[in-house]
């Protein structure tokens, strides 16, 4: 692992443990026995089903869309004459374009026909940073 996906990882464990703490979902040291009745036993887990969803959104759902729409963008952007790059990995220079295939005339000559949202990437542009 990655230094970085490490310190997301303790990061998302220390805001659990806090809130586990917070929230009152461990007993307490006390010796209370934590009879506050129904309302007031609900609330720490309703915090923490709402924290556990937002901890989703942000670092799953957040992504995925930002991704989904730079694939949009660039499958939007393509115009005849523009080196790509296929998601097989095929290097070709665009021949012609429809509405959902690209016609790619690749380096024997020859011309391949492959669908608009396999182009992954443009040759002599930066590649997208994983992780």
């Amino acid at each position: 692992m990655t230094k970085k996906k490490l310190g997301r990882l303790a990061l998302v464990l220390g805001l659990l443990t806090i809130t586990v703490y917070i929230g009152g979902c461990l007993p307490s040291e006390n010796g209370e026995d934590g009879t506050g009745g129904f309302i007031t036993s609900i609330w720490p887990m309703l915090i923490f089903i709402v924290f556990l969803f937002g901890l989703m959104y942000f670092i799953m759902i957040r992504p995925q869309r930002r991704q989904q729409r730079e694939r949009q963008d660039l499958a939007d952007q393509l115009q005849k004459g523009d080196r790509v790059i296929t998601a097989g990995g095929i290097y070709g220079q665009i021949d012609s374009i429809s509405d959902d295939n690209v016609v790619l005339k690749i380096e024997s000559g020859g011309t391949i026909r492959v669908a608009r949202t396999s182009i992954t990437t443009k040759q002599g542009e930066p590649q997208p940073r994983t992780g």
